[in-house]
């Protein structure tokens, strides 16, 4: 990999590195975010597959050889979940055998190592401009409370409303789906991103304290408890 400076981009992206060489990765994140770009890291192919497959991402940046989990599965195991999502696979395989074997996986494109860093960074901005819905993903609003993904702002009515990260993350996830029951087991496995035993009460405590910052000044309440199920965000009804 070679490291060249790259221009910010006046278009923001998020961008998922699926990599398991910490140092490659590191280096990666820094450049994508010198160019304006949001940058997360999973370690291996597992943990990269439920970040793709449970948080919005611009761009997928996938190394082929992974632990835990193939590249080539993790993409192709996204596709199957009708996850469409551009994925750049990397590799030290650079025989077109190879190259087709990942694109039929589902890869959108393939950059074999070594590489330009200026190379990579616009395939991925060519993969980003394809998926047309990025500037509507960045974006959640549900009645007057909006959420920016990108610059992490929270506000309603106007008004700014400051969220600790695991705040922020439970939001994202609850105005993500909207109008649906979200059950206590989806919040353990997709904003902790492990399992809890069931009955722990670390949602209660967090849903406590995000519906205070949201609700509390405002009229309208937006979190709702559903009895037995667990708690869905919507607008125009009562608590």
């Amino acid at each position: 990999m070679t490291l060249a400076a790259v221009s910010p981009t006046s278009d923001p992206m998020r961008i998922l590195i699926i990599e398991d060489d910490r140092e490659a990765a590191s280096y990666l994140v820094k450049a994508f975010k010198e160019a304006g770009h949001q940058a997360d890291h999973a370690a291996d192919g597992e943990t990269g597959f439920h970040m793709a497959d449970t948080q919005n991402y611009d761009v997928l940046v996938v190394d082929r050889m992974l632990p835990e989990r193939d590249g080539l599965s993790v993409i192709s195991g996204l596709r199957d979940k009708k996850n469409a999502t551009p994925a750049l696979i990397l590799s030290a395989l650079g025989q077109v055998d190879d190259r087709v074997t990942g694109l039929r996986a589902g890869g959108d494109d393939y950059l074999s190592k070594p590489y330009a860093m200026s190379e990579l960074l616009a395939r991925v901005e060519v993969l980003g401009r394809r998926r047309g819905t990025r500037e509507v993903e960045m974006q959640y609003q549900v009645g007057d409370l909006e959420l920016d993904r990108l610059s992490h702002e929270v506000r309603r009515a106007g008004k700014t409303i400051l969220l600790q990260p695991r705040e922020f993350r439970l939001l994202e996830y609850m105005m993500k789906h909207a109008g649906q029951v979200v059950t206590r087991t989806m919040l353990l496995e997709n904003v902790w991103d492990y399992h809890f035993d069931p009955q722990t009460n670390v949602i209660d405590v967090h849903i406590s304290r995000l519906r205070s910052k949201i609700e509390r000044d405002f009229g309208e309440p937006l979190l709702h408890t559903v009895r037995g199920s667990g708690y869905i965000m919507k607008a125009g009804e009562g608590a």
